[in-house]
């Protein structure tokens, strides 16, 4: 099977594919069916479309109608015309049984943990949670919770929180998320390194980033 990689630059440009949004290394599209056996229904026909190109996405679907997909190449790391095409035939199936997109609503939640050793902590995270190591990172190999990443830092970080959450969004949403958190009571602790992250903090001072792709 021939396919080439793409940059989320050159994905952004194409046609065919407003459904969807990158995030991280996949592109992901949430779509609103009329209730929950039209997104079983709809699921069952993105698995014919996987099967007819031989790449599978992966499929949640929430009450009452919603289901949410991710395509992404494993074979690269990364986004391809493999993706594409999948992502053409799904959006072209979910309108022709009214489905509507919703792509605002695309998040991933990445957990980071500053450490001074990570492969001494790491192996206890891993068991804890029940997550695989792969490559530094540890993932649920039910695909269900957050991966968990460490932050190799030079000296122990003491006057803030050791542990923060990486909220990674699609680009054309972070300005507003953003804003959001900030009028709810947030307060902005740095921006240096926007627009690939947002350091925000709560009122008592734990943080979490807000994520994109861009500028990275």
């Amino acid at each position: 099977m021939e396919y080439t990689k793409l940059t989320p630059e050159a994905f952004g440009r194409l046609d065919g594919v407003d459904d969807w949004r990158v995030v991280l290394d996949s592109i992901h599209a949430t779509f609103r069916t009329s209730d929950y056996p039209a997104a079983a229904g709809f699921v069952t026909t993105i698995a014919e479309i996987a099967e007819a190109h031989d790449h599978h996405p992966d499929c949640e679907i929430r009450y009452p109608g919603r289901v949410h997909v991710v395509l992404t190449t494993h074979a690269t790391g990364g986004l391809t015309t493999l993706d594409v095409d999948v992502a053409r035939a799904i959006s072209a199936a979910a309108a022709e049984i009214g489905a509507t997109s919703d792509p605002s609503s695309t998040r991933a939640l990445e957990l980071a943990i500053d450490a001074m050793d990570a492969d001494r902590i790491r192996p206890f995270w891993s068991a804890v949670l029940g997550y695989e190591d792969h490559g530094g990172v540890l993932v649920d190999p039910l695909g269900v919770g957050p991966p968990v990443w460490f932050q190799q830092m030079v000296e122990p970080r003491t006057e803030r929180n050791r542990i923060h959450l990486d909220v990674v969004v699609p680009h054309d949403v972070a300005e507003e998320r953003v804003a959001t958190a900030l009028e709810a009571g947030g307060t902005l602790v740095t921006d240096r390194y926007a627009r690939a992250w947002w350091v925000l903090a709560d009122a008592e001072g734990n943080e979490a980033c807000i994520s994109t792709w861009q500028d990275r």
